[in-house]
């Protein structure tokens, strides 16, 4: 059973790095950016663009997978699970942790930008990764542990910004003392 929450962990990461390297690309100097899968990026951009010119709103995800952009993110988060499929036999918890996670990624993302008001407050990470002025930061979308942990949140707005590293309400009793640790061991977060 503690296969579930390490696929948490993991997909957090996967969702960091994925963002970070492939649908950003990796910058190269005097050179368009490289990513290894092309099209991921350029769907990315798209969508960068699109929710830039619509205060965080992106509409291709009300025509669902007749949109190239939204088909193009499921059939990712579908190749990402099948590899993780690979390791059913022997970590079934972890293998299911996964395709939580890919189904709550695309659920959490999608609403998001359906309803950016619900974006803005409930994951404000995301938001300020594309409404931010840099927006090469803030590479998580369901939880922004990575992003702490890699030192890239960036926080455009104090007063709109998760409570604590986590990303998660929790109560002050439990808050205040991880909100300590993190200052210490964390760089970039809350409250440093």
């Amino acid at each position: 059973m503690i296969g579930f929450p390490i696929a948490l962990i993991f997909a957090n990461g996967v969702e960091w790095y994925a963002h970070k390297y492939i649908l950003h690309g990796t910058p190269r100097p005097g050179k368009p950016r490289y990513s290894p899968f092309p099209t991921s990026m350029k769907s990315h951009w798209q969508h960068h663009k699109i929710v830039r010119q619509s205060a965080y709103r992106d509409q291709g995800y009300e025509e669902g997978l007749a949109n190239w952009r939204t088909r193009n993110e499921v059939k990712s988060l579908l190749a990402l699970t099948a590899v993780t499929s690979l390791a059913l036999p022997v970590a079934p918890f972890f293998t299911l942790g996964t395709y939580y996670a890919a189904g709550h990624y695309f659920y959490v993302h999608r609403r998001s930008h359906l309803d950016p008001e619900w974006g803005r407050q409930t994951i404000p990470w995301h938001y300020d990764h594309h409404m931010n002025t840099n927006q090469d930061a803030n590479w998580c979308v369901t939880r922004p542990w990575f992003d702490y942990i890699m030192g890239t949140r960036v926080i455009a707005n104090p007063e709109l910004a998760e409570s604590n590293p986590l990303g998660m309400r929790i109560p002050g009793l439990l808050e205040r003392p991880l909100n300590a640790v993190c200052q210490r061991l964390l760089p970039g977060s809350i409250g440093s």
